[in-house]
């Protein structure tokens, strides 16, 4: 009988990642190691060596009643530049200085593009599934926060050309090419996060110090390892994202972009949460997700509390289900991000 799957279903079986969660390692050697081998392994060293002057610029500014819509767009590497909006709640302040709010960072999945997050449909696609899916960041303003929303690499008006053979591919092409020279298109991304936070100190309504990240599938991972390589961010929220590597990405038909080649030689997706740890995760996870099974969930989910709890911060991650299959769910995250916001500054 022949089977196409079984060779690699039982190297990933022996498999067993070389750094483990370890609670007999000490902890800054094992977060040093792993930081180090995420960093590598992502390419975000070869990405760091390609950066550039922002070149920061606002292209426009906009009274949207009871918020302002700006667009900036910066460099983030030599040839690539980011277009963000930056939704910013209205306040009279004290006269004197600035109100300043906690910046919610939101991050689309595979859709068509960014300005889904600011309730806005270009195309017939964009509909599909309500307002919901697509007004990330008009939520984050509703509840209080300045929403920065960030049009992910490979996606929308960053999605490649390739004028030779169409451009219907999204964002795999991009993942091909980054590959194919030690990078990934992963690690773009989150370098481009890093940096837009970098941004934020243009304005003087944006708490710095308060910084959360949330986003859905695609949106979910980016989220997560944001804040796995940039320590500023204090809450993060990925929905629809964490899974093991050998229940989802290595098991399952995913796009490109989730890809960290070899990753699994050395640490399964939980395991990075100790560069996330004692900082605030919400793991947010769809019971009838197929692409991100529960079971496998659940299962890497025992890991982080392991984690957690071993550096005695075991309130300070959660795992949150919904009853629905892989879409984001805006009661849900919403709710749980305030709780946290409130235990950390209010």
């Amino acid at each position: 009988m022949i089977n196409g799957d079984l060779c690699h279903e039982l190297l990933l079986k022996n498999i067993t990642p070389k750094l483990s969660f370890d609670e007999k390692k000490d902890n800054e050697t094992r977060r040093k190691e792993i930081k180090e081998k995420f960093i590598s392994l992502t390419g975000l060293d070869k990405i760091t060596e390609n950066a550039t002057d922002p070149k920061f610029e606002v292209i426009f500014k906009e009274d949207k009643g009871n918020y302002f819509l700006t667009r900036f767009e910066f460099s983030s590497e030599v040839g690539e530049r980011v277009p963000c909006y930056l939704l910013t709640p209205k306040t009279k302040g004290n006269g004197k200085e600035t109100k300043k709010f906690p910046v919610a960072i939101t991050l689309q999945g595979h859709v068509s593009g960014f300005h889904n997050s600011v309730g806005v449909a270009k195309y017939p696609a964009d509909f599909d599934g309500g307002l919901e899916r697509r007004s990330m960041a008009l939520q984050a303003v509703e509840n209080g926060y300045v929403a920065l929303a960030i049009e992910q690499r490979g996606m929308g008006e960053r999605k490649p050309t390739l004028k030779k053979r169409g451009a219907d591919v999204n964002c795999r092409f991009a993942s091909f090419v980054a590959i194919s020279m030690g990078r990934t298109l992963i690690g773009e991304r989150v370098w481009d996060v890093s940096k837009a936070i970098d941004m934020l100190s243009n304005f003087p309504e944006c708490d710095t110090d308060k910084i959360i990240i949330t986003g859905n599938s695609g949106g979910g991972t980016t989220s997560y390892y944001a804040a796995c390589f940039d320590e500023r961010i204090k809450i993060c929220a990925p929905s629809c994202a964490f899974c093991p590597y050998k229940s989802s990405v290595l098991d399952i038909l995913h796009c490109e972009c989730n890809q960290i080649p070899q990753a699994i030689n050395y640490f399964e997706m939980q395991d990075l949460s100790e560069l996330i740890c004692p900082r605030e995760l919400i793991i947010i996870a769809g019971e009838k997700d197929d692409i991100f099974p529960i079971e496998g969930v659940k299962e890497g989910y025992k890991t982080v509390e392991k984690i957690y709890g071993h550096y005695n911060a075991g309130n300070n991650c959660r795992l949150k289900i919904t009853p629905r299959e892989h879409r984001w769910c805006t009661e849900i995250v919403w709710k749980a991000i305030g709780e946290a916001v409130k235990k950390l500054w209010v």
